[in-house]
C-alpha cells in the first residue's frame, strides 16, 4: 500500500489529542483575532511609512510567533487543518485497510466520522 502519511490515529489515539486540539484552535483564534485588531489599528500608520515600535509591535510578533508555532504543531503530528473558523481537523488513519481520514469539527464531542482522503467533509461517513 502506496501511504501519503507517516503517521496513522487510530480512532482512541485521536480522541487523547482532542483537549489539546481545542486549546490549540482557541489560542489559533485568539491570537488572529489579535492581529485583525492590530491592523485595523495600524495599517493606516504603516502606509504611510510610519515606523512602528514598542509594546504594539512586540505583541504582533509574538503573536505571529505563537501562531506559527501552533500551526506547525499541527503540521508536525500530521494532523491535518482543514477549516479554522469551524476547527474542522483531520487525523490520517488507516481503516479497512486503506489510508483516510478521521475527521472531526470542533462542535463535535467525539470522533465520529471518516472519509476518503480526497473526498473531503461532503464525502464523511460515520465511524459506527
Amino acid at each position: 500500500m502506496d501511504l501519503q502519511f507517516k503517521k496513522h490515529y487510530t480512532r482512541e489515539e485521536a480522541r487523547e489529542l482532542l483537549p489539546e486540539i481545542r486549546a490549540w484552535l482557541a489560542k489559533i483564534v485568539q491570537y488572529r483575532e489579535d492581529l485583525r485588531d492590530f491592523d485595523k489599528r495600524f495599517a493606516h500608520k504603516l502606509a504611510d511609512g510610519c515606523d512602528l515600535g514598542g509594546e504594539p509591535i512586540h505583541r504582533w510578533v509574538s503573536n505571529l510567533t505563537e501562531l506559527q508555532s501552533l500551526l506547525l504543531e499541527f503540521s508536525r503530528r500530521q494532523i491535518v487543518l482543514k477549516d479554522l473558523d469551524r476547527g474542522l481537523v483531520d487525523f490520517p488513519s488507516i481503516l479497512d485497510g486503506r489510508e483516510v481520514f478521521l475527521c472531526w469539527e470542533s462542535s463535535e464531542e467525539d470522533i465520529g466520522y471518516w472519509h476518503d482522503l480526497g473526498a473531503g467533509y461532503a464525502g464523511r461517513e460515520p465511524l459506527d
